[in-house]
């Protein structure tokens, strides 16, 4: 039995602690500001508790970590820096699912000093994603271009913008405004949200794709000298960058992110009838040869028991249960520093009783 601190009881943190309750071999005290959102959470499911929680209280915090073999957070994205450096100082592995770079460089960092593992970034983008894609590039003698896309989409678009809030609008913000990482002709470089935009036809539908900040994770630390081109791009029905433009920059709302918040938490809808699309395109040699290979998969809404969950919350969550399950159990081979989503084999990842949600033969077929 594992006893396992999870920070945040949102739509994602309430998806975890369903995925490792269910088990029968997770122990999970579900921690949140909102101590009555953590008690609805936690009550539904055995071996969980609830308590309450103030990042900016050290020795609460801290407290909350005694005896547990990690802590799991899916707070906003500004307060993981905090929660990493508890984790660290406390010897408690540490797992995320930020979006934010600038999140990750600081944790980065603060693991070369760690004893113990601090895992950032393990969820569907950044996360997962980065699992296949560097699957797919250890297929070839030499690769020239990576291509991730990956897009969280309601099944029943009926408004304007064609998407309804399915995980962090925070995070959601943050992806659309901040600068984007990639690798271009070999260099390493910044571009901007919402731009590249390109669009495409998948099962007789029409996509666009453009820009975002987050997805690739490490992999342009990992991959860089090793690729010509690599970029990631969030996946939207046709109309929606339009749109987000128009707000973010015409209207000048990412220099005003709070108040853009309160506008979709007021006006756009949640849903849990979503599905997730997940494509990596990878071009290089192989055998002589100049090859692609993709991996394409989309992954819907499903039930954990007899809750019912959006493809989003799923996938967020089997990404971090997933990397805790491999990292608990000694399949990762390290135990301590920093480890990345790409140290995870594909396989591995998908033969785990989290990971199985991501599984799809038939994307798998022609890429071992």
């Amino acid at each position: 039995m594992h006893t396992v601190a999870l920070f945040g009881s949102g739509k994602i943190g309430e998806a975890i602690t369903a995925l490792l309750a269910a088990t029968g071999e997770y122990q999970v005290r579900v921690c949140d500001g909102d101590i009555a959102r953590a008690q609805a959470v936690a009550s539904q499911w055995p071996g969980c508790t609830a308590y309450p929680l103030n990042v900016d209280d050290r020795v609460a915090t801290e407290e909350l970590l005694e005896g547990a073999s990690a802590v799991l957070s899916a707070l906003p994205y500004f307060l993981n820096k905090k929660v990493a450096l508890y984790a660290s100082g406390k010897k408690v592995h540490y797992l995320d699912l930020t979006e934010d770079v600038d999140s990750t460089k600081f944790i980065s960092q603060l693991a070369a000093h760690s004893e113990s593992a601090l895992m950032p970034q393990c969820g569907l983008a950044p996360g997962f994603i980065s699992i296949a894609a560097h699957h797919l590039f250890k297929t070839f003698d030499t690769v020239d271009t990576v291509k991730m896309r990956v897009g969280a989409l309601p099944i029943y678009p009926t408004n304007k913008l064609k998407y309804n809030l399915t995980w962090s609008t925070d995070g959601l913000i943050n992806e659309y405004c901040n600068l984007c990482e990639c690798i271009s002709n070999s260099k390493l470089m910044s571009v901007m949200p919402l731009e590249g935009y390109e669009t495409f036809s998948l099962d007789g539908d029409e996509y666009e794709a453009f820009n975002t900040s987050g997805g690739l994770g490490t992999l342009c630390t990992t991959l860089e000298g090793k690729v010509k081109n690599l970029n990631y791009k969030t996946i939207r029905y046709v109309g929606h960058r339009e749109l987000m433009s128009f707000l973010l920059n015409d209207l000048r709302f990412t220099e005003d992110r709070e108040t853009l918040k309160r506008i979709f938490e007021r006006s756009i809808t949640t849903t849990a009838q979503d599905k997730c699309l997940i494509l990596v395109e990878v071009t290089g040699v192989t055998r002589g040869r100049f090859a692609q290979r993709t991996y394409a998969s989309t992954v819907y809404n499903t039930y954990v028991g007899n809750r019912h969950f959006g493809a989003i919350q799923i996938t967020t969550a089997a990404g971090i249960c997933g990397a805790l399950d491999l990292l608990v159990s000694g399949k990762l081979g390290k135990t301590k520093g920093l480890i990345k989503s790409e140290d995870i084999a594909l396989d591995i990842f998908l033969d785990n009783r989290f990971g199985k949600h991501f599984r799809d033969e038939t994307a798998l077929k022609g890429i071992a």
